[in-house]
């Protein structure tokens, strides 16, 4: 590590985040995620952000099999159970959000087809990490 870089930690709700200053710059890092199980709403969103750039720099595809979440860091896996059908996918966090005020996560358009809630557009869910393969 260069001089002119310092390395402190924090935690953030329930992933721990280590920021990383370079230059005056600070970057935060999402460390590993590991047991996160929360129930709450769920959103979906598609083609209205449908080719934009994602928050992990990625395009997003409202038909690919990924997630928006506030916290968790980009790439990780995880499980979104629909808590009135029980249906689930397996989602990749690659943006960040929802901005609406009480969700956990937003799914993409392909995401909430298959877990039936397209119509209802909001859904009570459970989220919880996936091991990696």
């Amino acid at each position: 590590m260069r001089p002119n870089q310092r390395l402190c930690a924090r935690r953030l709700s329930a992933v721990a985040i280590t920021a990383i200053v370079l230059g005056g710059v600070t970057i935060a890092v999402p460390a590993v995620a590991h047991d996160y199980d929360r129930t709450g709403k769920a959103s979906w969103y598609g083609k209205r952000y449908h080719g934009r750039t994602t928050a992990s720099g990625a395009r997003f595809d409202m038909n690919a099999m990924t997630a928006a979440h506030r916290s968790l860091p980009f790439g990780t896996r995880v499980r979104v159970t629909n808590m009135a059908n029980r249906r689930s996918v397996v989602l990749t966090i690659n943006d960040r959000g929802p901005y609406a005020g009480g969700r956990i996560i937003d799914v993409s358009r392909r995401a909430a087809a298959i877990l039936g809630m397209v119509r209802k557009g909001v859904v009570r869910v459970r989220v919880r990490t996936v091991a990696a393969r």
